[in-house]
C-alpha cells in the first residue's frame, strides 16, 4: 500500500512536512494523492493561524517527487529535484485549512526529458477545484 509511510521513504519531507497521507492511483505520466494535513493545526506551512491556498503548491511538488519515486527503477534511490518554477497558477479559495472534505492531489507529466520535468497540477476537494497551474522540475539538483 502506497500510504504515508511509503511516501516519507521516498522523498526529503520529513516528519510534519510530509504532506501526502496516500497514493489513490498512478502511471507513467499521472499520480492523483490525498492529503489530510491541511486540517492539522500543527501543519508546518501554517502561518498567522492558516494555510494560505499557495501552499498547495507544495502539496503538488511533493506529488511530483512521489511519482518521480514510483517511475524510478527497481532499488534505485530517487533522484534530488527541486521546484524551478511555477507558471499560470491560479488560487481559486483564500485558504486551505478551512476545507473540511481531504484533498486530492493530482499531477500529470506531459513534457520533460532526463534532467527537466513539466506537470500540470490541480488540487481540489469533493470536486472544488482549490487550486491548478503548471511547474518546471530540475532533476539531479544534488549534483548543482
Amino acid at each position: 500500500m502506497l500510504n504515508r509511510a511509503w511516501i516519507a521513504a521516498r522523498i526529503p519531507h520529513q516528519g510534519s512536512m510530509c504532506l501526502l497521507d496516500r497514493v489513490e492511483e498512478w502511471d507513467a505520466q499521472r499520480i492523483r494523492c490525498i492529503a489530510v494535513s491541511h486540517r492539522a493545526t500543527d501543519n508546518p506551512l501554517r502561518a498567522h493561524g492558516r494555510l494560505a491556498a499557495a501552499c498547495g503548491i507544495e502539496y503538488a511538488a511533493q506529488a511530483m517527487a512521489v511519482h518521480g519515486a514510483l517511475l524510478a527503477p527497481d532499488q534505485a534511490q530517487p533522484r534530488m529535484g527541486f521546484l524551478a518554477s511555477v507558471r499560470g497558477a491560479t488560487l481559486h479559495v483564500d485558504r486551505l485549512d478551512d476545507i473540511a472534505a481531504d484533498l486530492v492531489v493530482a499531477v500529470e507529466r506531459f513534457s520533460g526529458d532526463g534532467n527537466n520535468v513539466l506537470y500540470d497540477f490541480t488540487v481540489s476537494a469533493e470536486g472544488r477545484m482549490l487550486l491548478d497551474g503548471r511547474a518546471a522540475v530540475i532533476m539531479n539538483a544534488d549534483a548543482l
